[in-house]
């Protein structure tokens, strides 16, 4: 298993709709104005969040329960930032769409500048033919509000192409979140 360049990113999103859309480049400034950088990296691509946002409340008093998830746990917003109260989180999803090759797994890790600020970005992996954008979970570890922007980097996928395709992936699988479109809450 090896992990793959930006020359091999490149050529799969260009040639084979790996992301889209895609950025070839390392993005650092819009407008005139800096931002949270994204785009191709030397060994990984740094994903955008989109401006879907979920953001976590306890105002029904519910138990988390990933077989049986209560969507009024949620309130749904949209804009060019989220503010994720204290000690809570918010559920997001990606601006790039992603169709990952079957001999390729991602490992998916938040950008340090999220980190630094106690902001803490979970993805899990990406499988094997698994497709479709990804959904982010950005914890607030601080006691204070911790605001994330919509349109900026969020985290870094790295790439790791296998020395053979694996037996089963997870669309032959049928994956539970194969395809997903928006922010996905748990599936049991």
């Amino acid at each position: 298993m090896s992990i793959k360049s930006d020359k091999w990113i490149r050529q799969m999103a260009e040639q084979h709709g790996m992301i889209e859309p895609y950025e070839p480049g390392q993005v650092r400034q819009v407008d005139g104005k800096k931002v949270i950088s994204y785009g191709t990296s030397s060994y990984g691509y740094d994903i955008r969040c989109a401006r879907e946002f979920k953001v976590f409340t306890n105002i029904h008093s519910t138990v988390v329960d990933p077989k049986n998830f209560d969507e009024k746990s949620f309130v749904d917003m949209e804009g060019d930032y989220c503010i994720i109260p204290p000690n809570s989180f918010a559920l997001a999803r990606t601006v790039e769409y992603f169709r990952i090759p079957r001999d390729v797994l991602t490992v998916c890790l938040g950008k340090s500048t999220y980190a630094r600020c106690g902001i803490i970005v979970n993805v899990t992996p990406f499988e094997p033919e698994w497709e479709g954008y990804v959904t982010l979970e950005f914890s607030n570890t601080t006691p204070l509000p911790a605001k994330i922007y919509a349109g900026e980097g969020c985290a870094q996928v790295l790439f790791f192409q296998g020395d053979e395709q694996c037996e089963t992936s997870y669309k032959d699988r049928n994956g539970k979140y194969q395809g997903q479109h928006g922010v996905t809450l748990p599936r049991a």
